[in-house]
């Protein structure tokens, strides 16, 4: 995932929309019902498959998962799984589906007993300590899963959510901002090391990029 384009960056490819992703969100802090839901079904949906794939089909995504809004999307049937198959827009793995609109059918479940997918997401974030602020220095230094995306999965798992096994819960902290493994020396670690503010998604979770 070395970046290609000479910006220094520690992922893009010199692809546009990769680059705008790797600046603009990737270990941001993201707060919201349905900007949650929509990288954990994100990442999901990624499994096997590379990011940019996903990336590139992410507003056809969103058309078809009614804007991530868990309360539609815990309302689909069989005809809108049909529908979602028959959609060249999205990766059409069945699984991949059904376990999307079983999250939301957990997700609903869990606001029904006062919690939050935001609650369960940061109550999993790493203790700030000197080793966790420690940049990593190549992608090798990086992990596919952690004591604390393991815990989250269980947790998830736990509650009815499906796809979420250690390494996508360890993703989606990734894409969330939970943990920032941009690697020391690129640009946007630098900024961020340096103090300059980064705003999060806000709460409501409607803004997208």
């Amino acid at each position: 995932m070395a970046s290609t384009d000479g910006s220094g960056r520690c992922f893009g490819d010199g692809d546009p929309l990769l680059a705008q992703y790797h600046d603009e969100e990737w270990g941001v802090p993201v707060h919201g019902q349905h900007a949650l839901f929509e990288r954990f079904a994100l990442e999901g949906f990624q499994s096997g498959l590379s990011w940019i794939t996903v990336l590139r089909k992410r507003p056809a995504f969103r058309a078809a998962f009614a804007d991530f809004d868990a309360e539609v999307v815990a309302g689909f049937g069989a005809d809108d799984v049909a529908r979602l198959m028959a959609d060249a827009g999205i990766v059409r793995n069945r699984a991949k589906i059904e376990a999307t609109i079983a999250n939301a059918h957990a997700l609903r479940a869990l606001h029904q007993h006062g919690r939050t997918l935001d609650e369960v997401l940061w109550s999993h974030a790493p203790a700030p300590t000197a080793e966790s602020r420690r940049r990593p220095l190549t992608w090798s230094d990086v992990p596919a899963t952690s004591p604390e995306s393991t815990a989250l999965a269980k947790e998830l798992k736990g509650l009815g959510f499906r796809f979420v096994g250690p390494t996508t819960a360890y993703a989606s902290m990734q894409a969330c901002g939970v943990v920032d493994d941009h690697l020391a020396g690129c640009p946007v670690a630098v900024a961020r090391d340096a103090g300059d503010p980064v705003a999060a998604v806000p709460a409501g979770g409607d803004a997208h990029p």
